[in-house]
C-alpha cells in the first residue's frame, strides 16, 4: 500500500505597506528576509524603482504605489482605490502598514477588502507637536487607523503609554515587541573599528583632537536642529576646539537659517548631507545629539550606543526608552537651549563621563536591542496572529 502525500498548502500571503523606500532600507530589510522564508510576502511602497532591493539580496514581490507624504485628497483617494483593487484581488491573510499616511490608506483599504489581520506600527506621532485644527485632524486620522486595525504595534513603551493616555489606542489591542524599537541594531554594521575614527576624521579634514558633536537625521524643526545650533553657538567661545557635524537631508530648506544663526562660529560647523554610511559618521563623533520634539524611539541613539558613543537628547516619550538618563546618556527638556549648552559643556570637558556613558550604552544596546532578537520577536508575533 503506497502513501500519497497531500499537496503542500501554500504559504500565507502577507503584505507590508509603507510610504518610503528609505523606511524599507533603514528598518525593514532583516524582517522582510526573515518573513519571506515563512510567508508569501508582498511589499507595496512609494518607489519609482521596483528593483531597489535587488542588491540587498532580499527577495519579495514589490508593487510600486504613489503615496503622497502630505495630505492630498485627490491623490490619496486615487491611491486608496488602487490599494482596494490590489488587496481585493490578492486576498492577503494579513496587511501590515508602517508610517502614518501609509497606515491610513492601508487600514481603510484592508477593512474594505475584508483582510482578516490588519496590523499597524505606530512610530512617532506627527500631531504631537502641532496645534489647533491640524493637530485635531491628524490625531483623528490616527484614531481611524487604530480603530480599523486588528493589531497595533508601538515601538516604545513610553509612546504606548502616551497613546493610551490620549485615548487613541487600547491596552488590549496594542503591544511593544522585545524592549522596543522598530528593528533593533545591526551589531555587525554598527561596531567601532580600531583606527577607523582617526582615518575617517583625516579623510574629511577633522582634527584628531577636536571635540565633535554629531547631529544625524533630517534637518527639520521638529528634530530640534535649530535649538542645537543655538546651543553650540553659546558653547563654542569657551570650547574653540569643538565642532558640530550635521549629517542628513535638508527637508525643510533651513540650512541658510542655520548658517545665519551661527555666523560667528560657522567655520566650526560642517554639513554632510544625506549619507549611506551613518556608522562612519558616528565613528567620528564624541557625542551624538538628538534634541527632538517627537520620536517614536530614536533608532540613531541605539546605533550610537552600539558603537560606544554617549548621547545628549530630549527628555520625551520614545527617547526615554532609548536612553537611560545618567547611565547611557544625558537628557534635557525639549527646546531648552541653555540646558543643552550646559550639558554639551559638561560632556566636552569630562572625558571620563563620556567614557562611562559610552561603555554602559554599548553594553545595553548589545544586550537588549540586537537586530536578530527584535526580528525573532516580529516573526513570533506573526506566527501568533496568523495561527
Amino acid at each position: 500500500m503506497s502513501l500519497i502525500k497531500p499537496p503542500m498548502s501554500p504559504k500565507p500571503k502577507i503584505c507590508l505597506i509603507t510610504a518610503s523606500e528609505l523606511v524599507v532600507r533603514w528598518f525593514l530589510l532583516d524582517q522582510l528576509a526573515a518573513l519571506s522564508r515563512r510567508y508569501d510576502v508582498t511589499l507595496i511602497v512609494n518607489t519609482d524603482n521596483p528593483d531597489f532591493l535587488r542588491e540587498t539580496g532580499v527577495s519579495v514581490r514589490i508593487l510600486p504605489l504613489h503615496i503622497e507624504r502630505q495630505i492630498s485628497v485627490w491623490r490619496d483617494g486615487l491611491a486608496l482605490l488602487q490599494l482596494v483593487r490590489i488587496l481585493s484581488r490578492e486576498r492577503y491573510t494579513a496587511v501590515h502598514s508602517v508610517s502614518p499616511k501609509a497606515g491610513l490608506l492601508a487600514m481603510l483599504a484592508a477593512a474594505i477588502s475584508r483582510v482578516p489581520v490588519r496590523i499597524h506600527t505606530f512610530q512617532g506621532e506627527v500631531w504631537a507637536t502641532r496645534t489647533g485644527m491640524m493637530r485635531r485632524l491628524l490625531r483623528f486620522l490616527d484614531k481611524v487607523v487604530a480603530v480599523l486595525a486588528t493589531h497595533l504595534l508601538v515601538v516604545s513603551d513610553s509612546e504606548r503609554r502616551f497613546l493610551i493616555g490620549e485615548g487613541l489606542i487600547s491596552a488590549r489591542k496594542s503591544r511593544v515587541l522585545a524592549h522596543g524599537s522598530i528593528c533593533g541594531v545591526d551589531l555587525r554594521r554598527f561596531a567601532s573599528v580600531p583606527g577607523a575614527r582617526f582615518e575617517y576624521r583625516k579623510k574629511i579634514g577633522f582634527p584628531a583632537t577636536a571635540m565633535v558633536f554629531l547631529f544625524l537625521g533630517r534637518l527639520a524643526r521638529d528634530k530640534g536642529i535649530l535649538d542645537l545650533v543655538q546651543a553650540f553657538a553659546l558653547l563654542w567661545p569657551d570650547n574653540p576646539d569643538a565642532l558640530l557635524f550635521i549629517v542628513g537631508p535638508d527637508e525643510e530648506g533651513i540650512k541658510d537659517q542655520i548658517e545665519a544663526m551661527a555666523l560667528p562660529c560657522l567655520h566650526a560647523i560642517r554639513f554632510h548631507g544625506e549619507t549611506a554610511t551613518p556608522e562612519a559618521c558616528i565613528e567620528i563623533a564624541d557625542v551624538l545629539c538628538l534634541p527632538s520634539y517627537r520620536e517614536g524611539f530614536g533608532m540613531v541613539l541605539l546605533e550610537a550606543a552600539a558603537m560606544g558613543i554617549p548621547v545628549l537628547a530630549s527628555r520625551i516619550y520614545g527617547i526615554t526608552d532609548a536612553v537611560v538618563e545618567g547611565e547611557t546618556g544625558l537628557l534635557h527638556a525639549p527646546g531648552a537651549v541653555r540646558e543643552i549648552t550646559q550639558k554639551m559643556r559638561l560632556l566636552a570637558n569630562d572625558a571620563g563621563l563620556r567614557e562611562y556613558l559610552g561603555a554602559h550604552a554599548m553594553q545595553r544596546a548589545r544586550r537588549d536591542f540586537a537586530q536578530e532578537y527584535v526580528t525573532d520577536e516580529v516573526v513570533g508575533f506573526y506566527a501568533s496572529v496568523l495561527r
